[in-house]
């Protein structure tokens, strides 16, 4: 089995050139937001290797280029994802564990609990679970990963995956000036 016996990786890879699996990808100009331990693919935004990323470690300092803008900005919405699937799985219990059911039966069921997500999130604001969100908006997964970069064999940095670089440096350069800028009108 997979579970607890694979790097992120590899079950990662197999996912997306598997045709089998009909792994979701991203519409053609749009991608995915990709934690480090990903590889660099057209479609899966990762952050900066060996550069500050994590919410704490820019407590003390802020950041003092780009790169560790983008990170810092990608570390916050990462945050943001893991607090939402947080709520989505205290919620509904069939999320936590892996369902013996067939992949489409699996895909209605996320798709069924996250439009209830969604529906309860606007029509029941005061909700036990989303509060507790509201009031600790910088909680930080304990789940962290190493920095590791991994690049399964035979695998090249090809086209899409500078494609994927040039996209996060136009996006980590756009941060570092409105951030520049912000900083010049206070």
């Amino acid at each position: 089995g997979w579970e607890g016996s694979a790097h992120d990786t590899r079950v990662f890879l197999h996912a997306i050139e598997s045709p089998a699996f009909k792994f979701p990808k991203p519409p053609e100009g749009k991608y995915y937001l990709a934690d480090k331990g990903y590889p660099d693919r057209k479609g899966y935004l990762v952050p900066y290797p060996k550069t500050r990323y994590h919410e704490s470690q820019f407590e003390n300092e802020p950041p003092k280029n780009e790169r560790e803008t983008f990170n810092r900005w990608h570390s916050s919405l990462r945050s943001c994802t893991e607090r939402c699937f947080g709520v989505l799985k205290q919620r509904w219990k069939i999320l936590r564990s892996t369902p013996q059911f067939s992949i489409e039966t699996q895909i209605r069921i996320v798709v069924a609990t996250f439009a209830l997500h969604n529906y309860i999130r606007i029509n029941s604001p005061e909700d036990p679970l989303f509060r507790v969100l509201e009031e600790y908006p910088n909680f930080i997964p304990s789940c962290e990963l190493p920095d590791v970069r991994v690049t399964p064999q035979g695998q090249n940095c090809t086209e899409s995956c500078t494609e994927m670089k040039i996209i996060r440096d136009k996006i980590a350069v756009a941060l570092w000036k409105a951030r520049n800028e912000r900083r010049q009108l206070l």
